[in-house]
């Protein structure tokens, strides 16, 4: 055990928590979502809003339509692959139907097939900004007849060539011999971006304000057609040497297929799972940060803009942005609102829950990696109504903090080890060994999550266990728990896209948009 806290160590308390169980079908509580789906079926499987079958439509290029169809029929049937029958830490896929009880059609609703050359030749331009807005500009066509369809389109999958994962990316760069059209000078890109018109030269001005990373922009900009998407690479489809899906280094088929159908099933506005072990009417609320980037950042070094993701016990995200201001301190790397930006965030965002759930909350948990002032938090208490009890806590990964060590030097500590070190603060280990699978599915040694009750009264043990659920609701993937929470996992992924591209209005509060 090492330790570099002021605290004696003697003083300190060790718990291991017990894995924290989801719900699904039946009312039946399991610790591994896909031993829950595989058994009993997803939790909404008896509810009016799920989805029989799943609509879903497809753009790419003709061979990227194609790998994915293959793909699409593949879904629908079981795989069992573990290497070596290591089952237990990659479990069989029973099929989609077997799992979600919900039918994947072998075909779309709609598909929209991308000329291959034209697609190639935007993903080459020399200026980065026009680059990535000409390529999110391609797929984007797909979206434009959706509402004329007869059929409601539940999400749209993405097929992505593996050029673009290179080209179209924040620090992807491509050199004058490799570029198409026009080569755009540092001086011309600075003058368009400040709005200055040319005289010889038709450009987009819209494109020096959104991000410059492919999968942030078509996030944003495609949501004003309220179909959430899904991006996968042509590399993940395409089919090896043993004529298994996927040319990289990637996980046996049958966990791909757990990862990518339970993505799918969940945007498509299914609940896979909830947490069986949430309190009624708690929320928690994640408190998301992101600076302006500089490429339409007028306000100075410290300007940033915030966000709040609230989550409940059904996996349901509500997602709501702040405003713009001076909320970074470059001294110490921290985020600060005011009293008054601080109200206005958890308002917007309680508002916005009520206007999509209507339940009443009794307690609302705020995570920031971040620390929370005392005027910042006496702003977040201004917005809670009569009764309404605010708990705020600063959750981040420890990377140089403290490490705990198994007797045995075998293994690492057990997922869900608290090292609490007084009453107001612990070390949870949300990554580590894991019971159920009989191994450690990292690669290093676990680094744990420092959890401070900055303000507001709880129990550490309590808000540690309420943590550790909250690893499990990432419906991206479908394993027993990631390291982090929710709330803190995608505090980037929201910011990015919220932040980074600030002229797109038509945001969704939904978040099966942001991930």
């Amino acid at each position: 055990m090492s330790n570099q806290m002021s605290e004696d160590p003697m003083l300190c308390e060790i718990k291991i928590l017990d894995e924290p169980a989801l719900e699904f079908r039946y009312g039946q509580p399991v610790a591994d979502p896909r031993d829950g789906l595989s058994l009993f079926g997803p939790y909404d499987a008896d509810a009016p809003s799920h989805p029989g079958a799943l609509s879903y439509g497809v753009v790419g290029t003709g061979e990227g339509i194609d790998l994915f169809l293959a793909w699409s029929n593949a879904m629908i049937h079981s795989w069992t692959d573990a290497p070596n029958n290591r089952h237990r830490l990659w479990p069989p896929y029973p099929g989609f139907q077997a799992a979600f009880a919900c039918d994947w059609r072998n075909e779309p609703v709609w598909k929209h097939v991308l000329d291959s050359h034209e697609l190639s030749d935007v993903a080459y331009r020399y200026d980065h900004h026009e680059r990535v807005y000409s390529t999110v500009n391609q797929y984007l066509s797909a979206f434009q007849d959706l509402q004329k369809l007869d059929e409601r389109v539940s999400v749209m999958v993405c097929v992505v060539p593996d050029e673009i994962y290179q080209t179209c990316r924040i620090k992807s760069r491509v050199s004058v011999e490799q570029s198409t059209g026009e080569a755009v000078s540092k001086k011309r890109r600075e003058s368009r971006k400040e709005g200055q018109l040319e005289f010889f030269s038709n450009y987009e001005p819209e494109q020096y304000e959104l991000s410059l990373d492919f999968r942030r922009q078509i996030k944003a900009r495609t949501m004003i057609h309220n179909v959430p998407i899904q991006i996968i690479r042509e590399s993940t489809l395409r089919l090896n040497d043993e004529k298994r899906f996927g040319l990289r280094g990637l996980t046996p088929l049958s966990n791909r297929m757990w990862n990518l159908s339970s993505a799918l099933y969940y945007k498509g506005s299914g609940k896979p799972w909830k947490l069986a072990t949430a309190r009624e009417g708690v929320c928690y609320v994640g408190l998301a940060f992101r600076r302006a980037d500089a490429t339409y950042n007028k306000g100075g070094p410290k300007t940033a803009a915030c966000a709040a993701q609230m989550f409940l016990d059904d996996g349901d995200g509500v997602v709501f942005l702040g405003n713009y201001g001076p909320w970074y301190s470059p001294e110490d790397n921290q985020y600060r609102l005011t009293a008054q930006a601080a109200h206005d965030l958890l308002k917007g965002a309680l508002d916005t829950y009520v206007q999509l759930h209507g339940k009443t909350l009794t307690e609302v948990f705020l995570h920031s990696r971040s620390d929370i002032s005392a005027e910042e938090f006496e702003g977040y208490r201004s917005a809670a109504s009569d009764g309404l009890k605010v708990v705020g806590i600063r959750v981040r990964p420890y990377h140089d903090g403290p490490r705990l060590y198994r007797p045995d030097k075998q293994w690492p500590v057990i997922r869900g080890t608290l090292w609490k070190h007084s009453p107001t603060r612990g070390y949870l280990f949300g990554s580590g060994f894991k019971p159920r699978l009989g191994t450690y599915d990292g690669w290093e040694t676990p680094v744990p999550l420092q959890i401070d009750i900055q303000h507001g009264d709880a129990d550490i043990v309590d808000v540690a266990r309420d943590i550790l659920g909250l690893t499990k609701l990432n419906y991206n993937t479908c394993n027993a728990g990631d390291t982090q929470p929710v709330t803190v996992k995608f505090s980037d992924a929201v910011g990015e896209i919220l932040v980074s591209n600030p002229t797109v209005t038509n945001r969704q509060p939904t978040f099966r948009f942001y991930i």
